[in-house]
């Protein structure tokens, strides 16, 4: 018996017709999404302001996001999917900090304002004085270094 004949409408019940359908991913993003959305489309909305957009963006994510203890970082950056974060030296005030390895084409193209400004304020937040940080790419380590810093004289009210 064909699937379709005349006027008749095919028989889509029939067990004839095979197809095998993929389980969607929406509730799960892909790698590729999250690359796509900050090497490509970031970049090309903020311009040469990127870098600013970004650091600023990091702490606003920082203050929806806290965390309670300075050893939570480098959970926080496994979950949110941006590296793993070790703390590698400790100061008086100042710490730093190694994200990788990663890809060498991700660190040499990607801007990591964002993962700066967020550890800027989540330190800041929790040493009560003004912190900023900033990120130094390590390209033939595959892996970028962040300075954080902060300012015993200059007390921010939480």
């Amino acid at each position: 018996m064909p699937l379709h004949t005349g006027n008749t409408h095919p028989d889509f019940s029939s067990e004839r017709i095979a197809c095998q359908v993929e389980k969607p991913t929406y509730d799960s993003p892909t790698r590729l999404g999250y690359e796509i959305l900050r090497d490509h489309v970031l970049p090309t909305i903020l311009g040469k302001h990127e870098d600013d957009i970004l650091y600023w963006s990091g702490k606003e994510v920082a203050r929806k996001f806290p965390i309670f203890e300075a050893d939570e970082l480098p959970s926080f950056f496994a979950e949110a999917g941006w590296g793993q974060l070790v703390l590698e030296k400790e100061d008086k005030d100042e710490l730093h900090f190694v994200l990788g390895p990663m890809e060498r084409l991700v660190i040499e193209n990607r801007s990591y304002q964002l993962e700066a400004g967020f550890i800027a304020e989540q330190l800041q937040k929790l040493n009560g004085f003004l912190t900023e940080c900033y990120g130094q790419k390590d390209i033939p380590h595959d892996r970028v270094r962040f300075i954080a810093k902060w300012d015993v004289k200059t007390v921010i009210d939480n």
